[in-house]
């Protein structure tokens, strides 16, 4: 059986810089047809996006911008519309429960075509702190300065 080939449409940098990821999750994205045209171009951001759970049991993207479509003329939907993500019943269930305790949060963190369908990896994920976020800086920091200095005696 053949790997489903994955094309990586936007990612959300930020989320990884101000949240712990705890689990990830794959959801669909209810769009409209000149949205779709728009994202295969690669007009789509989720920098600012995040994501909400409805009392209706329905799990909203808010925040994620599509520009409209060259060509879309009156089918163009607005670019910072509230979009329905499609997960399954369980999925959402087990995402409420896990809110529900303190600190947690859900957030997008990239969005693809997987085949031809377009999918979003969603998160849940628990904020840092100023202080966590100071650590990570001084980890990645000492990280680039060994690489470097591999780097430097390995050319020698």
């Amino acid at each position: 059986m053949a790997k489903v080939q994955e094309k990586l449409v936007a990612n959300n940098k930020k989320a990884w810089h101000d949240y712990f990821i705890e689990e990830k999750y794959e959801a669909g994205i209810a769009l409209a047809g000149t949205e779709v045209k728009s994202v295969r171009q690669g007009h789509c951001s989720i920098k600012e996006a995040f994501i909400r759970i409805d009392k209706n049991g329905e799990v909203q993207l808010y925040g994620m911008h599509i520009n409209p479509y060259e060509k879309g003329n009156i089918f163009n939907k607005d670019p910072l519309r509230v979009r329905k993500l499609l997960l399954h019943r369980h999925e959402i269930r087990r995402l409420t429960q896990k809110m529900d305790q303190k600190g947690y949060t859900l957030v997008p963190l990239r969005v693809y075509f997987k085949g031809s369908l377009i999918k979003v990896e969603i998160a849940l994920a628990k904020g840092k702190k100023l202080y966590d976020k100071r650590q990570d800086i001084a980890r990645k920091d000492q990280r680039r300065a060994a690489e470097r200095d591999f780097k430097v005696k390995n050319l020698y």
